[in-house]
C-alpha cells in the first residue's frame, strides 16, 4: 500500500503544481488594475479607475495622454481582439489560423484595405493624427514594455502581438464600413441570377421597397448574354467574402423631445444590431481630459468613443444602407493581358505584388490590379467572383469594384473626434460631414432641448443616364456608368425639432418619394420602424423604463403578416392538429419560452426552400438564405400574388403544384423536423433551444474541445423583424449543423438622460475582459439577455481601484 499512498501523493503534487501554474498565469495575464507604473510616452500622469464592471474612467491632462492610455487599457484587456483587428485588415488572417483562412486574405490583398490605409495615413494632419499616433503608442508600450503574459490566444497558438500602426485603425475602419455599406452582394446575385432569370423574375426575388416599383434599369439579362458573361461553373457562394466582424444591416435608434418626456429633457435609445461575439466588438470607457468627457462605447482599434454621451449631447447610430459601392467588368484585351478596355481606349492595369504567409503551408505569391474604377476584386479567385469573368485560364472580364471607404484622403476619424467634442445638435451634425464611411443615419439630443437626425456618409452621384443604376455590375469601358461626383453634404436627408416630437430610424426607406437624390435601394423591410413608431406613440410621454421595454418588445409584425398562411396548412403529420391548436392563439410575439416561434421559422423556411430552389438553384438558395437575406419579402410577395410560377416545383414535371399546397407540405416538413429535434410533445417545444444566441470566438469556436472555455451563449426570443432583434441564421452552422442560432443582434443597448446623465445605461454581449479566466469576460451576457444595464457614468461612490501611469524618466 506504500506504493499507492507514493503514487497518490505524485498525482496530488502534479495537481497542485498545474493549479498553482494556472492561478500564476492568471495573475499575470489579468490587468494591473491599482499601484502606479512607469510608462514612456506620457507627458504628465494618467488615472485609470475601474468600478465593479470593469469599465475604465480615464482622466488625463491632455488629449494625446488620455488616446495613449485608451490604447493601453484596450491593450490590457482585449490584447487578442486587437490582434485579430489588425490581421483582418492587413489579410494576415492565415498566418495566425492556417489556409482556412486563405481565401480571407487573398480578398483582402485584391481589395487593398491596409494599402489604402496607409495612403490615407500620410494625408492626416493636425489633432487627428497626435491622436492616431498616441493610440497606438499606448497599445505597443503596454505590449512591450508592461505586458507580463500573453493572452490564451497566443499561447495556444504560438504567436507573438503584432505592432500596431496608425495606419491599422483607419484600416479597421474600412472593416467596419465593409459590411455597413456591402451593396455589392447585392450586385453580385443579380448578376448571378440573371444568368437564369430575367429581370421581371429577379425583381420579384429581390423585390423593392414596399409600396415601390422596381427602379427602371436596362435589361441587364440581355446585356450579359450579349457580353458572354461566362456562366460555367454554376451558381457559386456569395458568401465568400471575408467578415469583417461586423455585418451589420440592422440597428434601431429613437429619440424623443422634452414634450415627449417625463422628465422634460430630450431621451435617446440605441441599439446597433452587429456580429455577436467573444468578447463583444465594444469596450465600455470614460474619458476625461481638459475640454473633453465622454462616455460610452468604445471599439478596440479606435480612439474615439463610436457611440455614448459628453457634457452636453447623446447620439446613436443605424446603418442607412447606401449604395456606395459600384462593380465593374473590366474588359482584358486579347492579345495583352496586362490592358483593360476604357472610353478613351486600352490601359495598363496597376498591379502589386502580394506574398501571404500560411500557417503550416508555403507562402502564396498574387498578383493583385486595380483600374481608374478601383481594386479588381476578382483576382482573389473566390468563388463568389469565379464563373463570371470568363474562363479561369484566360478571363474575358476582371471585376472592380468602387467603394467610398476606399477614398484618399478619407476624414472619418476627424468627423468622430468632432462628434465627440459636439456641444449641440448642430454642432455635432455640422461634424457628421467628415463622415465619409460608413454611412449611418445619426439620431442626437442636446441639453438645451433639441433633438434631430442626420443621414451623414459620402453618397455617389451617378450620371442621369446610367440605366442600371448600381444595381448590377456595369461595363467598365462606357463613361456613363462612371461616378460623377458626390452629394454635398449638406444635403443628405435630415430632420431637426420636428414637431411629433420624437425621431426613429430602423433602417427604413429613410425619405420620402420626393427627395431628389437616388441614396439607394437595399432598404430593411420596415418591421422594426412600423412597431417603434407604434410604441412611441401609445404614450404621450416616455421615460428611460418605457424606452427599455420598447429594447425588450418580441412582437413580430412580420410573424403576423404570415400568420394566416401558416394557419391555413394542413397535413397528415400526427401532431398537425395539436401545432395548429397552438398556432391558433399564437399572438406574434417571439417569447423564448414557447414553441410557435419555432414552428413559424421551421416553416418559413421550408416553405422558402420549396418555392424558390427549383427556380434559383438549391446550392444558391442555401448559400445566400442567411441574415437580411432570407427571402421574407419575396415569400409575402408570392403568396400575396398566389403565383402559380413560382409556386410550380419545376423539377416534377407530371404536375403543377400550388401555392397552398407548398404551404401544406413546408408544414409536414417543419413537423418533421421538429419532432426529431426537440421530441413528441410540441407542449415542451421552445424557441429558445434552437435560438441561441451564439457569441463566436476567433478562432476556437470552431474547435470542439476548445469552443465551451471561450464561446458565449444563451438563449434567447425576438427574431430578424423584432425591435429586441435576435437575427435568425436559417443556414445550417458548418461546425454544428444549428439551425435558427442568433448570431447578430444588440451588441450594444443605450439610454441616454440628456437632463440627469447619472441616470444613463448601456450595456454590451460578453463583458470588458477579452480575457477568458477574466470574471469580465462573460459578466454582461446575463443582464444583456434580460434586457438589464449598467451606469453609462462612474456612480458616486463606487469609484473602484486606480492605477495611475507615471511619465518614465
Amino acid at each position: 500500500m506504500k506504493w499507492l499512498r507514493g503514487i497518490l501523493a505524485g498525482v496530488l503534487l502534479l495537481v497542485l503544481a498545474a493549479g498553482a501554474a494556472v492561478w500564476t498565469y492568471r495573475v499575470l495575464v489579468l490587468p494591473k488594475t491599482q499601484g502606479e507604473l512607469d510608462v514612456a510616452g506620457l507627458s504628465a500622469p494618467v488615472s485609470i479607475t475601474r468600478d465593479a464592471h470593469g469599465i475604465p474612467t480615464i482622466k488625463a491632462q491632455s488629449i494625446e495622454d488620455l488616446m495613449f492610455a485608451l490604447g493601453f487599457v484596450h491593450a490590457q484587456d482585449r490584447l487578442w481582439q486587437l490582434e485579430t483587428h489588425r490581421r483582418i485588415g492587413s489579410g494576415q488572417v492565415a498566418e495566425a489560423f492556417g489556409e482556412a483562412a486563405l481565401e480571407t486574405d487573398q480578398f483582402l490583398r485584391a481589395l487593398g484595405v491596409r494599402r489604402t490605409a496607409e495612403q490615407q495615413w500620410a494625408a492626416v494632419e493636425g489633432e487627428t493624427r497626435a491622436v492616431l499616433e498616441a493610440y497606438a503608442a499606448g497599445i505597443n508600450t503596454f505590449v512591450e514594455q508592461h505586458m507580463e503574459a500573453r493572452p490564451p490566444e497566443f499561447i495556444v497558438l504560438g504567436l507573438q502581438p503584432g505592432r500596431w500602426e496608425p495606419a491599422d485603425t483607419l484600416a479597421w475602419m474600412t472593416m467596419m464600413a465593409w459590411d455597413l455599406g456591402a451593396n455589392w452582394n447585392a450586385e453580385l446575385i443579380r448578376m448571378r441570377l440573371a444568368l437564369n432569370l430575367p429581370v421581371d423574375r429577379i425583381n420579384e426575388l429581390m423585390p423593392p421597397y414596399p409600396g415601390e416599383q422596381p427602379l427602371p434599369v436596362a435589361d441587364y439579362a440581355a446585356l450579359y448574354r450579349e457580353l458572354k458573361v461566362d456562366g460555367s461553373l454554376g451558381l457559386q457562394a456569395l458568401n465568400a467574402a471575408p467578415p469583417s466582424g461586423i455585418e451589420g444591416q440592422g440597428s434601431n435608434n429613437w429619440v424623443v423631445s422634452g414634450a415627449r418626456s417625463a422628465t422634460g429633457q430630450p431621451l435617446l435609445a440605441n441599439d446597433p444590431h452587429l456580429k455577436l461575439s467573444a468578447p463583444a466588438l465594444w469596450y465600455f470607457a470614460r474619458l476625461e481630459a481638459p475640454g473633453f468627457k465622454v462616455a460610452g462605447a468604445t471599439m478596440p482599434g479606435l480612439p474615439v468613443v463610436v457611440l455614448g454621451q459628453n457634457e452636453q449631447i447623446a447620439w446613436g447610430f443605424t446603418n442607412t444602407g447606401p449604395d456606395v459601392q459600384d462593380l465593374y467588368l473590366e474588359e482584358i484585351k486579347a492579345d495583352d493581358p496586362s490592358q483593360y478596355r476604357t472610353p478613351e481606349g486600352w490601359a495598363s492595369f496597376e498591379t502589386h505584388e502580394e506574398v501571404i504567409k500560411v500557417r503550416g503551408k508555403p507562402e502564396v505569391r498574387m498578383t493583385v490590379r486595380s483600374t481608374r474604377h478601383g481594386p479588381v476584386i476578382s483576382d482573389a479567385q473566390i468563388a463568389a467572383t469565379q464563373g463570371l469573368t470568363g474562363p479561369q485560364g484566360a478571363p474575358r472580364y476582371a471585376l472592380a469594384m468602387r467603394w467610398t471607404a476606399l477614398d484618399v484622403p478619407n476624414t472619418s476619424m476627424e468627423s468622430a473626434l468632432a462628434m465627440n467634442r459636439a456641444s449641440s445638435v448642430q454642432t455635432f451634425i455640422e461634424a457628421t460631414a467628415l463622415n465619409v464611411a460608413p454611412m449611418q443615419n445619426m439620431v442626437v439630443a442636446d441639453r438645451e432641448g433639441r433633438i434631430g437626425w442626420v443621414a451623414a456618409g459620402r453618397v455617389p452621384l451617378r450620371s442621369p443616364d446610367n440605366d442600371l443604376k448600381g444595381q448590377v455590375p456595369s461595363p467598365g469601358w462606357d463613361a456613363r456608368y462612371d461616378w460623377v461626383g458626390y452629394l454635398d453634404p449638406s444635403l443628405t436627408p435630415r430632420d431637426i425639432d420636428p414637431a411629433k416630437g420624437w425621431i426613429a430610424t430602423a433602417n427604413q426607406r429613410i425619405h420620402g418619394p420626393d427627395y431628389p437624390h437616388y441614396l439607394g435601394s437595399e432598404w430593411a423591410l420596415p418591421y422594426r420602424q412600423d412597431r417603434i413608431e407604434a410604441l412611441l406613440e401609445a404614450r404621450a410621454t416616455h421615460d428611460l423604463d418605457s424606452f427599455a421595454k420598447m429594447q425588450a418588445d418580441e412582437l413580430s409584425l412580420a410573424t403576423v403578416k404570415l400568420l394566416p398562411a401558416l394557419r391555413s396548412a394542413r397535413s397528415e403529420h400526427r401532431l398537425a392538429a395539436s401545432v395548429q391548436a397552438q398556432l391558433a392563439t399564437f399572438d406574434g410575439v417571439m417569447a423564448a419560452d414557447r414553441a410557435e416561434p419555432l414552428v413559424f421559422w421551421a416553416w418559413a423556411r421550408h416553405l422558402t426552400e420549396a418555392v424558390l430552389a427549383d427556380e434559383v438553384g438549391p446550392e444558391f438558395l442555401a448559400r445566400t438564405m442567411v441574415g437580411s437575406r432570407n427571402y421574407r419579402d419575396a415569400i409575402e410577395g408570392i403568396l400575396e400574388r398566389n403565383d402559380a410560377w413560382w409556386c410550380d416545383d419545376k423539377r416534377t414535371t407530371d404536375i403543377t403544384e400550388t401555392c397552398q399546397q407548398q404551404i401544406d407540405v413546408a408544414f409536414t416538413r417543419a413537423l418533421e423536423e421538429l419532432e426529431a429535434l426537440q421530441g413528441p410533445d410540441p407542449s415542451k417545444w421552445q424557441w429558445g433551444r434552437a435560438h441561441v444566441a451564439r457569441a463566436e470566438h476567433r478562432p476556437f469556436s470552431r474547435i470542439k474541445a476548445l469552443s465551451p472555455l471561450f464561446e458565449l451563449r444563451a438563449p434567447v426570443g425576438g427574431d430578424t423583424y423584432t425591435v429586441n432583434v435576435a437575427r435568425v441564421n436559417l443556414r445550417a452552422d458548418s461546425t454544428t449543423g444549428e439551425r435558427y442560432l442568433n448570431e447578430h443582434g444588440p451588441s450594444l443597448r443605450a439610454l441616454y438622460d440628456l437632463k440627469d446623465p447619472s441616470q444613463s445605461r448601456i450595456m454590451h454581449s460578453s463583458g470588458q475582459s477579452g480575457i477568458a479566466l477574466s470574471r469580465h469576460y462573460h459578466d454582461f451576457l446575463p443582464r444583456w439577455a434580460a434586457v438589464d444595464y449598467v451606469p453609462v457614468w462612474m456612480p458616486a461612490g463606487q469609484e473602484g481601484a486606480t492605477l495611475t501611469l507615471r511619465p518614465a524618466r
